[in-house]
């Protein structure tokens, strides 16, 4: 797959069992992941256009592993279980969390990450992001640094993820402050800084930061 992938794209694609991914995260082993994979496989559909993100489903937090995460990941911090399912292929824009994101592939998908320390004057250049692809079945941490947003599909049929963060996060901000903080204008929601492709419609209605420059890439497959 990765062989195809760097045949039709005009940018590295590397796997996240290669060493240049240390510094967004690292692949996770020693918990029982299949309940939250059999869920996505058989409960939840790939909507025929765009993406659906559900931030917390109950039956997934109702699953044995994540009494687990929250004690041993999370490190006794409450935590959220949902799904990303898509037909995304472009960057559109990148965000990050003030906590690491679990993501499992229940498909197998692409990534596009960057980090926060590339971030000058509140933008982010597309062309310092790395693609990376993750195969089916695979856990990453992705540590807050990092920046990332959509999964990118490898298929026509799309791609399904789990995606476990910190209680609450990629939920409405009862209100938004604005201060002399530069951060504080790349806050969206809950604990979710973004920087949104000016090109991205649906990210510029909801207010998001115009941050992201350069071409909003299309990944191929």
């Amino acid at each position: 797959m990765i062989e195809r992938l760097n045949q039709v794209n005009d940018v590295p694609v590397l796997s996240v069992k290669d060493a240049a991914f240390a510094p967004y995260g690292r692949i996770i082993t020693g918990y029982d992941f299949s309940g939250l994979i059999s869920y996505l496989t058989e409960k939840t559909e790939i909507p025929g256009t765009g993406n659906i993100y559900v931030a917390s489903v109950p039956e997934m937090e109702a699953d044995p592993v994540a009494a687990e995460l929250k004690t041993v990941f999370y490190g006794g911090m409450d935590m959220e279980i949902g799904y990303c399912n898509g037909r995304n292929s472009t960057y559109n824009g990148f965000e990050y969390h003030k906590g690491s994101e679990i993501n499992i592939a229940v498909t197998d998908f692409m990534l596009v990450l960057g980090h926060t320390w590339q971030i000058r004057d509140l933008t982010f250049k597309a062309e310092d992001a790395q693609v990376f692809f993750v195969e089916k079945g695979t856990a990453i941490e992705m540590y807050q640094t990092t920046l990332h947003l959509s999964p990118c599909k490898v298929t026509d049929e799309g791609f399904k993820g789990v995606v476990i963060l910190p209680r609450g996060t990629n939920t409405p901000l009862p209100e938004k402050h604005v201060t002399d903080d530069p951060e504080s204008r790349l806050l969206l929601q809950r604990n979710k800084w973004v920087l949104a492709h000016p090109d991205r419609e649906p990210l510029m209605k909801q207010g998001a930061h115009p941050g992201l420059l350069g071409e909003n890439k299309e990944l191929f497959y």
